[in-house]
This record gives C-alpha cells, structure tokens and sequence, in this order.
C-alpha cells in the first residue's frame, strides 16, 4: 500500500486533517479527519510499513487486542481505499 502523490496530514483548529495538494486537488476536494489511530496508521504508511509493522505500532502505542488494531487497520484502509488515495 502507498499514499498517492499529493495527499499529505496537515493540522487545522488543532485536529489532523489529510488534504490533497497539486494535481491531486483536482479529483479530490474534500478532506478526511483523523482521530489518534488513523493518524499513527497514516504516518506508519508514509514510512513504507507493512500491515504487520503497522499493527505492532497500534499494539505498542494503545492497551488493544491484536484483532482490534488489525480491524481498525482494515477499516482505515478501507476507507482511503474508498477515497481512492492509497494504492
């Protein structure tokens, strides 16, 4: 998995926001918040993790199970996924 070109987090009134930048503005104009966990996740995909690596950090940064990071990994790809920004 790999975040397009042009998606990037910014802050905005103190929340995590992704945005589209460039050419990437043109076929997305919309903007995804992130709660704490997205946040780690997308961070983790910007470094090139796997689903495995990015799982251990879930497991190492909050008190979950190994099935509830792993569906919240799922459910976040998903939905960039469904906003085509990860390929």
């Amino acid at each position: 998995m790999k975040i397009k070109e042009g998606f990037v987090i910014r802050e905005v009134a103190g929340q995590s926001v992704v945005i589209a930048l460039g050419a990437a503005a043109k076929s997305y104009n919309g903007m995804i918040r992130l709660n704490d966990t997205a946040k780690l996740i997308w961070q983790c995909l910007e470094k090139g993790q796997d689903k495995d690596a990015i799982v251990d950090a879930i497991l190492s940064e909050y008190d979950v199970d190994r099935e509830l990071a792993e569906n919240d990994f799922d459910k976040f790809i998903n939905a960039l996924i469904g906003a085509n920004i990860i390929e």
